[in-house]
C-alpha cells in the first residue's frame, strides 16, 4: 500500500514525500483510515513502529483548513515525558509545514509565560505533559471546550508514571463529542478501564503482541557481581567495537556516578534523568544524535519517544524493575529494520526481575561470559599508584617531623608534633622539677 491510498490530501503527501517516505507502515495502514473515519481507536504499538505519525497524520488532515481561537487549542495530545511531547512536535512541524497549522508545546522545565503567549495566538495541536496542563488550566490561561481530536499517547508508560489520576481530570474537562485516541505498548487492566470510560466504541488495532522484543536486536545478559559492573562495562564497550549506546541504570544517582567514572576515564558520556533541567536534556540529546558524545547515560526518561538512527547498543546497567521497560529500552537499537546488540547485567539478587522480563519476552536471554580481570588489573594498577604517590608522601611528612623533633630537642624546645609523648603543654619555658 501506497500514502496515496489512505486518503490524505496532497499537501501532506507532499510533506511525507519529501521526508523520503512513500509506504506506510503497518500501525499506519490500520490506524489512518479509521481515524479518518472519525472513530475512537486504540492503538497497540511499541515505540518504532511508526505509531507517532499514525495519529499526526490524519489530524493535520482533520484540522486542515480550520481555524483556532485564542486559549482555545482545537485538539490536545498528552504525553508522559518531555522528550517525547518533543518528538511530537517535531512530527507534527514535518508532516505539517504545508498546511499552516499552529501548535504550542506545554511541558516543564520551559518558560510557562512564553507557553502562555502563544496560547493567547490561538494553536490548533496542544502537546503537552499532564502536569504543566492542568498548571495552566487551573490558572485560567487555558479553554478545553473548544477540543474535537483529543491523542492520549504511551498510555501504559502514563500509568506507570501515576499520571492516570491526571488524564481522569483532563478528560472531563472536555466536550463529550469529541474523537479520542489511545495508543500503548500494553494494555492493563488500568487502562482497558480508561477505554472503557472514556472511549466510544473503539476501533482497536495492533501490529505486534504487547511488549514484544524486536527481532532485530541481539539480547544477551551477563552474570556479574555489583562490584565489577564498571569493570565489565568497559570491557564489553572495549570489545563490541560500540559506535554509540544508551546505558540505562534504575537509579538517578547511579546515572550520575558512572558518568562521572567514563568522563574521568576520558570517554564521550553524558548523563539524562529527571531531574536535569530540559534544556539541559535537549542539548544532551542533540549532541548525541550528532555524535558529539557517544554514550547516553540515563534513566528510563530516555526509554521511550526517544528516535536516535542508528544506535548500535543498548546497556542494561540494572535489570528493570517493570519488565515493559526492558522492552523499551532494547527498543532504542534496532530500529528501521537495522541490527542491534542489547546486554543486561545481572547479579545475585535479579532472579525475580529477570525472571519477569524472560517471561515477558517468551524466551531466555543468552548468558555470556565476560572475563574482567584486564579491567580490573587496569584499576588496581591506578589505585596502587595513588597509593604509592600517597605513601611517599607520608613518609616524607614522617621524616620532616624527625627532623624538626632533632631540631627541637638540640635547642631545648619540646617537640611540636602532637604524636609524640614529650610534649608538655607549658611552652617554651620547662619548670625545674620536670628535669629533676
Amino acid at each position: 500500500m501506497k500514502f496515496e491510498e489512505l486518503g490524505l490530501s496532497e499537501p501532506i503527501l507532499k510533506a511525507i514525500k519529501e521526508c523520503g517516505y512513500d509506504s506506510p507502515t503497518p500501525i499506519q495502514e490500520k490506524a489512518i483510515p479509521n481515524i479518518l473515519m472519525a472513530r475512537d481507536v486504540v492503538g497497540l504499538a511499541q515505540t518504532g513502529t511508526g505509531k507517532t505519525a499514525g495519529f499526526t497524520l490524519p489530524m493535520i488532515e482533520i484540522l486542515h483548513g480550520g481555524r483556532a481561537k485564542a486559549r482555545m487549542p482545537r485538539s490536545l495530545i498528552l504525553s508522559p515525558t518531555r522528550e517525547l511531547a518533543a518528538q511530537i512536535a517535531d512530527n507534527f512541524d514535518l508532516y505539517g509545514k504545508h498546511c499552516n497549522l499552529s501548535k504550542a508545546l506545554l511541558i516543564g522545565g520551559s518558560s510557562m509565560e512564553d507557553q502562555i503567549r502563544i496560547l493567547e495566538r490561538g494553536v490548533d495541536v496542544l502537546i503537552a505533559t499532564p502536569g504543566r496542563l492542568i498548571d495552566l488550566f487551573e490558572r485560567g490561561n487555558i479553554l478545553l471546550t473548544d477540543i474535537k481530536v483529543l491523542v492520549i499517547d504511551e498510555a501504559d508508560r502514563m500509568l506507570d508514571m501515576g499520571f492516570i489520576p491526571d488524564i481522569e481530570k483532563i478528560c472531563s474537562l472536555l466536550p463529550p463529542m469529541r474523537q479520542t485516541l489511545l495508543f500503548s505498548a500494553t494494555m492493563p487492566p488500568e487502562i482497558k478501564n480508561l477505554t472503557k470510560k472514556f472511549l466510544s466504541n473503539p476501533r482497536e488495532v495492533a501490529v505486534a503482541p504487547p511488549a514484544s522484543a524486536a527481532e532485530t536486536v541481539d539480547q544477551f545478559r551477563v552474570e556479574v557481581s555489583p562490584r565489577a559492573k564498571n569493570a565489565v562495562l568497559e570491557k564489553l564497550i572495549k570489545q563490541e567495537d560500540v559506535k554509540n549506546a544508551f546505558i540505562f541504570c534504575n537509579r538517578k544517582r547511579d546515572v550520575d556516578s558512572l558518568t562521572k567514572w567514563f568522563k574521568n576515564k576520558g570517554y564521550k558520556a553524558e548523563a539524562m534523568h529527571g531531574d536535569l533541567a530540559q534544556s539541559h536534556r535537549s542539548e544532551t540529546l542533540e549532541k548525541f544524535k550528532n555524535g558529539d558524545i557517544n554514550l547516553l547515560i540515563c534513566s528510563d526518561v530516555a526509554g521511550r519517544g526517544i528516535d536516535v538512527d542508528s544506535v548500535s547498543h543498548v546497556f542494561n546497567y540494572d535489570v528493570p524493575v517493570n519488565p515493559d521497560d526492558y522492552v523499551h529500552r532494547i527498543g532504542r537499537t534496532g530500529r528501521a529494520g537495522q541490527s542491534g546488540r542489547a546486554w543486561m547485567f545481572v547479579t545475585k539478587y535479579d532472579d525475580k526481575q529477570l525472571s519477569a522480563v524472560e517471561k515477558r519476552i517468551g524466551k531466555p536471554i543468552e548468558v555470556v561470559e565476560v572475563d574482567a580481570g584486564a579491567a580490573r588489573k587496569d584499576d588496581d594498577r591506578r589505585k596502587n599508584k595513588t597509593s604509592d604517590a600517597s605513601s611517599r608522601k607520608s613518609n616524607s611528612d614522617n621524616a620532616q617531623r624527625s627532623d624538626r623533633k632533632a631540631d627541637n630537642k638540640k635547642r631545648g624546645k619540646p617537640s611540636k608534633d602532637n604524636n609524640v609523648d614529650d610534649v608538655s603543654g607549658f611552652g617554651d619555658e620547662i619548670p625545674a622539677f620536670f628535669n629533676n
